[in-house]
């Protein structure tokens, strides 16, 4: 079966992963829930393939609901005026046996380009006959750099949220049979 053509995100095996510092000493983690996705490629290894996927800023679960409501306020994300983070690639090229991924993410109403490191996991085929993809993605944006400029300090002098959001995406495309 070929790689070449659309693919769609399987939402039940993707997710978003981000860890923040606290407070210098310590990392909080939390998630986001993938609303959306795609994959279209015309060269079976993926290079260059468009890639395009949408966050779910409600769907943000830290593991604390009053830290989640604060994150979807307008000390952050805003959910209520901006409920969606968007990526959209302009470029997926090989970079030795992995790939880097470069596109335009659009946080609140920032859009700034973002490159991202991806491992390739392979393809196989469901239970079902489905052929699926899986890409492992890793990388960090600032923040600030994005209008999240919040900032608390304790009395102490303590940054209480650092500025580097490292992140980790796991996602699976499944092949769109013509």
């Amino acid at each position: 079966m070929s790689n070449i053509g659309k693919w769609v995100l399987d939402p039940m095996h993707s997710e978003v992963t981000f860890k923040v510092k606290h407070l210098v000493i310590s990392t909080v983690t939390g998630t986001f829930k993938m609303l959306e996705g795609s994959l279209t490629t015309a060269n079976e290894d993926f290079t260059e393939a468009d890639i395009d996927f949408v966050l779910d800023v409600n769907g943000i679960d830290t593991n604390q609901k009053d830290r989640d409501n604060h994150l979807k306020s307008a000390d952050f994300f805003n959910a209520e005026a901006y409920p969606k983070i968007t990526f959209k690639s302009t470029s997926f090229v090989k970079d030795g046996d992995d790939y880097k991924l470069t596109g335009q993410s659009t946080i609140k109403d920032v859009t700034k380009p973002v490159t991202l490191d991806v491992e390739f996991g392979g393809t196989a085929t469901d239970f079902y006959g489905n052929l699926k993809a899986g890409f492992e993605v890793s990388g960090k944006i600032n923040r600030k750099e994005f209008g999240l400029t919040w900032d608390g300090i304790t009395e102490a002098g303590a940054i209480v949220v650092g500025e580097d959001i490292k992140l980790a995406i796991s996602v699976q495309f499944a092949k769109e049979v013509a």
